[in-house]
């Protein structure tokens, strides 16, 4: 069950300007906000004061995902996997099925550059589009 508290405070964030979240941002985090649209902030706020609450992410599961940033470990996509992209002022969050298949809006595509090309109109690289394509680095 969400605390009163929490619960009013993630539906205030619902309201905010994009000024009044940045607002929010500093306050709560004591940084500079970074500059992404209302939506993000919304949801890193959202996630921010949830994680207060819960407990936030563990010290293991924090070096995994240092370690998934600087590239020296490699994921392996599996079910379940939600790909989550911006694009035009809207989130888009798609999910990897049980069957291999990629749902984006309660619809079923083969490729993950399918539902780029759906979402955008054109011809994208699904990793790409998502920010899953990893590049080479030189060693």
């Amino acid at each position: 069950m969400i605390p009163a508290d929490l619960a009013a405070e993630l539906v205030a964030l619902e309201s905010m300007s994009r000024a009044e979240l940045r607002a929010a941002w500093n306050r709560q985090l004591r940084t500079m906000p970074p500059n992404v649209s209302a939506g993000l902030l919304r949801l890193a706020l959202s996630h921010h004061l949830q994680s207060k609450v819960a407990g936030g992410v563990t010290k293991a599961m924090e070096r995994k995902l240092q370690e998934i940033a600087d590239g020296a470990a490699a994921t392996r996509v599996t079910p379940g996997t939600r790909f989550v992209r911006e694009w035009r002022g809207k989130i888009h969050v798609v999910t990897l099925t049980e069957g291999g298949r990629y749902c984006w809006q309660d619809r079923e595509w083969t490729s993950l550059s399918m539902v780029a090309r759906a979402i955008t109109g054109t011809q994208w690289s699904g990793p790409a589009f998502f920010g899953t394509k990893t590049s080479r680095r030189a060693t």
